[in-house]
């Protein structure tokens, strides 16, 4: 008999996530996959050039731990460009692999045993696991009911012991974003505190309808305290290179690095390379509201021909929905149920909260797909 025992699980309470298994019964049943987010169209073949050239030239060895110093560079003009702010290349941003390993690393950087994180719920999954493992206690707070940020309800969360805010805009997986006037209040909560603000923005460049992106980098108060995070592979369609960037002040930064060292060391080179040169052109990025608006349109219209009744989408490239008109099932059984009768797979929205409203009958699709795809999926659910 072994007397080998298994050490004490470290996350006892995590799974599978639910992207993983909806995925999985997407392939399964034969369904088409509007759950995972992302996008199953073609990248921009000047960027599979720029890649394919860079590895030509031979640079395919270790980047520089921060970060090509070109890359750096290219975020810091576009920054500077989007924002009128500066970050110092060399010491202020930081390349990551996605924008998952950069909120991993901020919150390993700076949190300690015992410290409180809040965290707005629903929340992307990785959020409470990465506060776990370092022995920070995460403090789950609930968007209102219109899915919009209740500023109340996290300013009285807010103790001697929080250590850090997480706010995401636009929302994953809610679809709503941060306005001019949340960012004030979490500018005033946040004064004569200590607390750091981890400002998960990795859809930037998806907010709709002519609003402005509300971005902490926007408030000097909020700057100074602030890991700002986000996502090549969001905003160029490139979720499978797992490529992202972290803005901080200086003093932040360094903690992140001495982490990040560790973790991953450095990323991507001949991409770093190729996106280097990609950002020189900023229509790359500034065309990307109205493509995605779009996408959204043309998918809320069909969505508005069947029972589900769709939640105000404002950014990233998810629509909520909800489907009690259709069934009573709790959101997971509702899904799997979804995706083997009606063979279309969205996500339900309980696992991105630690304490679901028991009430709530919600489901995201994702809207980044081909006009094809969005068009056969609208098929199918307007079977119902």
């Amino acid at each position: 008999m072994s007397s080998f025992h298994h050490p004490k699980s470290k996350l006892p309470t995590v799974g599978t996530t639910i992207f993983a298994v909806m995925s999985k019964l997407a392939n399964e049943v034969g369904a088409i996959n509007l759950g995972q987010g992302f996008p199953d169209f073609p990248i921009d073949p000047k960027l599979s050039a720029l890649v394919h050239a860079a590895m030509q030239l031979g640079h395919n060895q270790y980047a520089p731990m921060p970060g090509l110093l070109a890359l750096l560079e290219a975020l810091s003009a576009k920054v500077q460009r989007l924002y009128d702010v500066t970050y110092e290349p060399a010491s202020e941003i930081t390349v990551t692999a996605g924008g998952t390993q950069a909120i991993f690393t901020a919150i390993a950087a700076t949190v300690h045993a015992g410290d409180e994180v809040i965290i707005v719920d629903p929340a992307y999954d990785c959020y409470a696991p990465s506060v776990e493992l370092f022995g920070g206690k995460p403090i789950h707070v609930r968007l209102g009911s219109d899915m919009r940020f209740d500023a109340d309800a996290v300013q009285a969360a807010i103790t001697p012991r929080t250590r850090m805010l997480m706010i995401n805009t636009p929302h994953n997986p809610a679809g709503t974003i941060l306005r001019d006037a949340d960012m004030m209040r979490i500018v005033e909560m946040l004064h004569g505190t200590d607390i750091i603000l981890l400002s998960d923005e990795v859809y930037e460049h998806l907010v709709f309808d002519g609003e402005p992106h509300a971005s902490a980098i926007n408030y000097p108060e909020l700057r100074e305290r602030a890991f700002v995070i986000f996502s090549f592979g969001k905003v160029f369609h490139t979720t499978g290179w797992k490529m992202g960037y972290a803005l901080a002040p200086k003093e932040l930064m360094v903690e992140f690095r001495k982490v990040h060292q560790f973790n991953v060391f450095s990323v991507n080179t001949p991409m770093q390379y190729a996106l280097a040169e990609y950002l020189k052109e900023p229509l790359h990025y500034e065309q990307l509201p109205a493509l995605y608006q779009a996408k959204r349109d043309r998918f809320l219209a069909g969505l508005k021909r069947t029972e589900f009744k769709p939640l105000a989408c404002e950014g990233s490239y998810f629509q909520v929905a909800e489907y009690s008109a259709i069934s009573d099932l709790p959101d997971v059984e509702f899904a799997k149920w979804f995706a083997r009768e009606r063979g279309v797979v969205g996500i339900p929205l309980s696992p991105f909260y630690k304490d679901p409203p028991e009430d709530q009958r919600l489901i995201r699709f994702c809207f980044a797909k081909q006009d094809a795809t969005l068009d056969a999926a609208i098929e199918k659910l307007c079977a119902t």
